[in-house]
């Protein structure tokens, strides 16, 4: 089965290709000739899944999928949130400008406690109908602590500073193959997989 996720992230590509596995050809955006920065004006991970997803269906008729992941801090009353990739003012997905503010902002507050959480937004066409389409969305997270200093090179993003539930090592310490078992959006993709294998 062919399947566009909206991305061209090509960490997020390869990641999302090893847990689905050999019976899914993923394509990226560029892959289906699609170089527009599809907005992102939702004020939830949730709506900013269906907006990407919904883009892609409209404009070229293909069962899509679409991811916006967030992280979650608890002292900061759930920030960065929806504005993870576009935290640190005047810059867009710049992880180490990011993971700073963040470290700024936490200070030295002993409640380091956070989540990583995806939400996946998929349509797909009914028949061969391309203006019948049904949406589902699938959700993963995964409890952390955010930590005093960065640690590890793998990963990207804030997996540097993220220390999962059970480890005492960050994302970027444990590596692709653990992350990939555990992380937020291996559980929503291996939800996303069990809906399209059914």
């Amino acid at each position: 089965m062919k399947i566009v996720f909206a991305t061209n992230n090509n960490h997020k590509l390869q990641e999302i290709r090893e847990i689905l596995g050999p019976e899914f050809e993923i394509v990226s955006l560029a892959d289906i000739g699609c170089h527009t920065d599809i907005p992102e004006t939702g004020n939830t991970l949730e709506e900013n899944a269906h907006q990407k997803a919904e883009y892609i269906f409209d404009h070229y008729h293909l069962n899509c999928f679409a991811d916006d992941t967030g992280l979650e801090v608890e002292a900061l009353n759930g920030a960065p949130g929806v504005h993870s990739a576009r935290y640190a003012e005047g810059t867009d997905h710049d992880s180490n400008a990011n993971m700073d503010k963040l470290l700024r902002e936490l200070g030295d507050n002993p409640n380091r406690k956070a989540r990583f959480r995806t939400v996946i937004s998929l349509i797909t066409m009914e028949g061969d109908n391309p203006l019948c389409s049904r949406e589902y969305q699938f959700e993963g997270e995964v409890k952390g602590r955010i930590d005093t200093e960065k640690h590890g090179n793998e990963g990207f993003g804030y997996d540097p500073l993220f220390i999962p539930e059970g480890y005492d090592k960050s994302f970027a310490e444990l590596g692709e193959e653990i992350k990939n078992q555990i992380s937020h959006r291996a559980r929503a993709v291996k939800k996303l997989a069990e809906h399209l294998k059914a």
